[in-house]
């Protein structure tokens, strides 16, 4: 099996505040630190009582173009880019407590909650990290939007993203693949931002959606490029299609270890496999903590 890691936490709490985009309300997440063998866990304030949910594919509830989670009489949106930030700083164990039912966007990247995390410091624990060691190929999808997960030889995880719009899209076929490592992810993930076709966006204002949001707040394409924005990358879509890969992959409970192709797949397929992986490996296959 390859080599495990110690846990980790956060070394003290922070506050980010920002708003949602689906919902354009005013949200508060705090991140605390938690004990070892806890993991990561959102908690909401309902009827004035803490309502915890825990980051499991157990709870992930489907939602169109985000991942939620929802337990109890609790609910959380949206989650996708605080679980890729913690994930790919490798915090282990933090409790996540939201005022709102929606994470904030801020630009639509995870690096507003990078830069938070970072700014407080993580702290190493003595338990060890479970880990998920592919030992089987497995893929979810069709053939034209699919994702698959297979063994390599390394100790990590790596992500390969193919997204392909087809012709007459400004959005040009792009592929990326990583390693991912804490720096790795800091630097060719993290500022990836949210992306979506101007078509896209105008079928969501006219259904009363993301009124509030700008073609500053995130990546918004017509035939000639972003709209009144500039890329950070050139290849930033894929970029942060990976980045979305990577945070889904948190719903597994562990260190994934293998390698992770997705084809044009969204936030249901990426879920899809890690209830296959899970289906076909268990807990049994984790490393002792």
């Amino acid at each position: 099996m390859p080599a495990s890691r110690n846990q980790q936490t956060l070394r003290r709490a922070v506050v980010v505040a920002g708003v949602g985009y689906w919902s354009g309300e005013a949200v508060q997440v705090e991140f605390r630190p938690a004990l070892a063998n806890s993991g990561v866990t959102f908690v909401r304030l309902v009827e004035g009582r803490p309502e915890r949910i825990p980051v499991s594919i157990a709870y992930q509830v489907e939602t169109p173009r985000r991942t939620s989670l929802a337990c109890g009489g609790a609910r959380v949106e949206m989650i996708e880019h605080i679980m890729a930030a913690l994930v790919g700083l490798r915090v282990d164990n933090c409790d996540v407590w939201m005022s709102r039912n929606e994470a904030p966007g801020f630009d639509g990247s995870a690096r507003a909650f990078v830069d938070a995390i970072q700014s407080v410091g993580i702290r190493r624990q003595t338990a060890m990290r479970r880990q998920l060691v592919l030992s089987e190929t497995l893929r979810v999808g069709d053939d034209k939007v699919w994702v698959e997960a297979e063994p390599h030889d390394g100790n990590g995880l790596v992500v390969r993203y193919e997204l392909d719009y087809g012709d007459n899209c400004s959005i040009e076929p792009q592929q990326f693949e990583v390693s991912i490592t804490p720096e790795t992810f800091h630097t060719q993930l993290a500022s990836a931002r949210t992306f979506l076709l101007e078509s896209e966006a105008e079928q969501l204002r006219s259904q009363g959606i993301a009124q509030h949001v700008t073609f500053q707040d995130l990546l918004v394409f017509n035939e000639a490029g972003p709209i009144d924005n500039d890329l950070r990358f050139d290849d930033e879509c894929v970029r942060h299609k990976a980045l979305d890969v990577v945070g889904d992959l948190a719903l597994a409970g562990a260190d994934v270890v293998g390698r992770i192709t997705a084809h044009c797949s969204g936030h249901r397929l990426n879920a899809e496999l890690v209830r296959a992986i899970l289906g076909v490996h268990g807990r049994a296959q984790l490393g002792a903590a």
